[in-house]
């Protein structure tokens, strides 16, 4: 009986992995590379998490035009929220380029840190480009309709941009004691927790007529644009007290937590089956019905 329970468990596990081949490979990779910035350019700092979660969204956008230009279709991304990030790299690149306050102590904030985001902003520019230009007609706009309620669909992201804008005048830290350098890191920091709520409802409405398959390399993209914020969250949640403003309130922390806090809420179901379809090795399959219902 032991011997067969153990013949099963290896079909199984031997199963499992040729299903899930690409998936290991891309994720080895990844944690691969991972370990070598730790390593060789990190000093082992706690603040190595932001750089961490930086490096994470390299490479969801990395992994993103390596699936556009391999397929050449943009079919199933949403051009709402690749714009949202666009604007978001931009202005914390204003930021850091000028200022030290909100840089990785560790010394991978000397100049890997700026690298990464440097290349992460190139890779969105590029992703627009191929949406805008040569696969404009494979991209779904049908489907990518957030936003377009009393306003032309292509505006759409004016619903989260000018709330985030407002917000980050209000209310934002001051690490680095200038209204605007302070104001556009902030201003990043909202936009991102945003950004994927197009994308979100994007794959909802594809849901009810596609059945809810998501791509593969797609799924591979939004988690870890999702789950590094995670590591973002878990940084600030221990060094939030720094992001005060110069009167001293740290009401501009509290909200940069709940603005992250909130986007992993969000996130929360496409990980759920994110990892139940990577755990049975089959395709990713979002529900036709209740999934993004709030988002409507």
């Amino acid at each position: 009986i032991k011997m067969s329970t153990l013949d099963e468990t290896k079909k199984y596990l031997g199963k499992t992995f040729r299903k899930n081949t690409q998936n290991i490979i891309i994720w080895a990779g990844f944690f691969s590379v991972s370990l070598l910035v730790y390593f060789f350019l990190s000093s082992g700092d706690f603040s190595f998490l932001l750089t961490y979660s930086a490096f994470m969204k390299c490479f969801a956008f990395g992994l993103l035009n390596y699936k556009i230009f391999t397929t050449m279709t943009v079919k199933g991304i949403s051009l709402k929220t690749l714009q949202l990030f666009l604007i978001t790299f931009l202005v914390r690149l204003l930021s850091i380029f000028r200022h030290q306050g909100y840089l990785p102590f560790d010394k991978t904030g000397d100049w890997f840190y700026h690298v990464v985001e440097v290349i992460s902003f190139l890779c969105i520019s590029l992703s627009l480009y191929a949406i805008y230009i040569p696969m404009i007609s494979t991209y779904d706009e049908k489907y990518d309709r957030f936003g377009s309620l009393y306003i032309p669909n292509e505006f759409g992201i004016v619903y989260l941009a000018v709330p985030c804008i407002i917000l980050a005048i209000l209310f934002h830290p001051s690490l680095n004691r200038e209204w605007l350098s302070d104001t556009c890191w902030c201003l990043s920091m909202y936009l991102e927790a945003v950004a994927m709520i197009p994308q979100i409802y994007m794959f909802q409405k594809q849901a009810s007529d596609q059945g809810g398959f998501v791509e593969a390399l797609i799924g591979h993209t939004v988690f870890a644009l999702g789950f590094s914020r995670v590591f973002e969250l878990v940084f600030w949640l221990a060094s939030f007290r720094e992001l005060a403003d110069l009167n001293g309130s740290r009401l501009p922390g509290y909200i940069v937590l709940i603005s992250q806090l909130g986007q992993v809420v969000i996130m929360g179901d496409f990980f759920y089956y994110y990892f139940k379809s990577i755990s049975k090795g089959l395709p990713m399959q979002l529900p036709t019905t209740s999934y993004g219902a709030g988002l409507v």
